[in-house]
């Protein structure tokens, strides 16, 4: 599985913090009380003229408030701009079909032996790099070393990735080599098996969090250290890539540019062009409406929907989404050494009801239904309904309850000392929320919590002051230990298997909040143990997962959303759907400019 961090909620409307407070939910109904989503979209939006302008330029939008990274290798990139702006050169091992299961036809193919617990994957003969060089076998095996090596900068380790026999010893340093990765044709060939102590039903669908589902150019690495790879000029600023389109020119955190990779082995780009632009969230209607765009990758923005329905040359395409932002508490800290997460009795948000009665003191549901007009919802489960299977609508939600909240933290000996509550011991408790800046809409509701919370008599402010810039905020929460957030939000996206090992396991880099207990590495575990190749059984972890994690409040999901962007209608081809593994070489464009 491939994760992301970015803030997922979509733009909220200007709103006055004060009079947000005073909402209520009469209406017991879930769209009405923002709990789901009221809007519903096509999947596809076809241009059905005939005529086609593909030697123009496809103009892309990505709306974020920060410049993006600039990390073009997917083993490396932790932000989810970085693998918007590089997408189109960008290419998964597998095709997956409407339901995930990975099927043949892609850049390579798979085939499973539960007997013998192996995986081989055959690379497509024709796959090239954009340089012309042959994908190879050793291209598949690297991104294992990117991310599993000892002084990787890579966030995408899973603790499921220790069912690969001798990855757990890589990891820590013991073996220079991953002994259950073989090469049967050697490095230059076309073949990899990858050995397994443990067989899991993860495997058969794309984006597992068990193997990996890209390649990495290794004889173009491979002179530079892993722990020096992702500030290289192989990673910044002259990449090369296997997918249907080539990096032709960007610049830095503002725009990448792109024209196809005469070597991709797939279908080919029709498009002879495409810009990538970085645009300010603020902007969003008004660079639509002097057609500046096509489409957004980044999402469109939900409070402006409105605007954007009045908008003629636009149509709205999507999907139920898998992304989901939320809030979390630190902890604890990550042992470099034993490269595991721990969670520390001493940390200041240690106590489960100081934890939900910051919850309690909130009204999201309002916020949702107020503000982001059917298209986001305030879920109560850090997994997607989008997983039909897999999702537990019977999970509990937090929602508005003062009183609760006061009596949680008067039990629990946080008693008033004035203004504010103090510690249990008595010392004084001083509390710091960790957001990040964007629009004002998005600041209005970063206020609105700290004005939740001090109602309660807990003495919070914003660490550092004010919301922080995306990437000094990600700076801060990747230290391996860090006292300047004490709760903070942000967001996932993430790929479509939804074990979530990788964001919320013992040994996830991404597990930032530093949650951890036997409980939750149990029920992690059990969705790919032996017993989960029982479908009825694999479901019950899941959905038990779900209802654990929300009554531990460590993560808890504040918002999910439509997975949706307006697109323009000169645009031929736009495919949201699943089943799209060429979504890119499918664009056309049927007029110069968007109409």
């Amino acid at each position: 599985m491939k994760m992301y961090k970015k803030w997922v909620v979509a733009g909220l409307t200007m709103f006055s913090a004060v009079a947000l407070a005073a909402c209520s939910n009469s209406d017991n109904s879930d769209v009405k009380s923002g709990f789901k989503p009221s809007v519903k979209m096509a999947e596809y939006y076809d241009n059905t003229s005939s005529t086609t302008y593909n030697n123009g330029t496809l103009k892309v939008a990505e709306f974020n408030s920060s410049p993006f990274a600039g990390i073009t290798s997917p083993t490396l990139q932790a932000n989810a701009e970085d693998g918007d702006v590089y997408a189109p050169g960008s290419v998964g091992l597998f095709n997956t079909d409407a339901k995930n299961h990975i099927i043949d036809g892609g850049l390579a193919n798979l085939k499973l032996d539960k007997k013998a617990m192996t995986a081989t994957i055959t690379i497509n003969p024709k796959a090239k790099w954009s340089n012309g060089a042959k994908v190879t076998a050793k291209d598949v095996e690297y991104p294992y070393e990117i991310i599993a090596a000892p002084d990787t900068t890579s966030q995408q380790y899973s603790d499921d990735m220790t069912a690969i026999k001798g990855m757990a010893e890589f990891h820590a340093g013991k073996a220079k080599t991953i002994s259950g990765i073989t090469m049967p044709k050697g490095e230059s060939g076309n073949e990899v098996v990858i050995h397994f102590s443990r067989f899991a039903p993860a495997l058969k669908f794309g984006g597992n969090s068990i193997m990996w589902s890209g390649v990495e150019p290794y004889e173009y690495f491979k002179g530079v250290p892993i722990s020096k790879l992702a500030a290289s000029k192989q990673v910044r600023k002259d990449p090369i890539f296997a997918g249907p389109y080539k990096l032709a020119k960007q610049v830095t955190g503002e725009s990448t540019s792109w024209v196809p990779n005469k070597y991709y082995y797939g279908k080919k780009a029709k498009i002879q062009h495409i810009t990538i632009q970085v645009v300010n969230e603020n902007n969003f209607i008004s660079a639509l409406k002097s057609k500046q765009y096509d489409f957004a990758i980044s999402g469109g923005i939900s409070t402006q929907y409105p605007q954007l329905k009045q908008l003629k040359d636009y149509k709205e395409v999507g999907t139920m989404g898998t992304s989901f932002g939320y809030l979390a508490f630190n902890l604890g800290h990550f042992d470099t050494k034993k490269q595991v997460n721990v969670m520390d009795k001493s940390s200041k948000m240690y106590n489960i009801n100081l934890r939900k009665a910051m919850l309690y003191a909130l009204d999201i549901g309002a916020l949702r239904k107020k503000f982001n007009n059917g298209l986001a919802w305030y879920p109560n489960s850090l997994i997607s309904p989008y997983y039909t299977d897999y999702y537990n609508a019977k999970s509990p939600r937090y929602t508005l309850d003062i009183k609760k909240a006061e009596k949680l933290l008067d039990d629990a000996g946080y008693k008033k000392k004035g203004k504010y509550r103090v510690q249990p011991n008595g010392k004084p408790l001083k509390i710091y929320f960790g957001a990040m800046s964007g629009t004002p809409a998005s600041e209005a509701q970063d206020n609105y919590y700290v004005q939740q919370w001090r109602k309660i008599g807990l003495d919070v402010e914003f660490a550092g002051g004010r919301p922080m810039e995306m990437n000094k905020f990600y700076s801060i929460l990747e230290q391996p230990k860090q006292n300047q957030m004490d709760v903070f939000e942000g967001g996932f996206s993430v790929n479509s298997e939804p074990t979530p090992t990788g964001i919320f396991g013992e040994g996830a880099a991404f597990n930032m909040g530093h949650f951890v207990t036997a409980k939750n590495t149990e029920l992690l575990t059990n969705m790919n143990n032996a017993k989960s190749w029982d479908d009825k059984y694999r479901q019950k972890q899941f959905k038990e997962w779900q209802t654990y994690m929300q009554e531990q409040a460590a993560y808890v999901p504040t918002t999910m959303s439509l997975s949706w962007t307006p697109v323009n209608t000169r645009v031929k081809g736009y495919d949201a759907r699943p089943t799209a593994t060429e979504f890119w070489s499918s664009l056309q464009l049927t007029a110069k400019n968007p109409e």
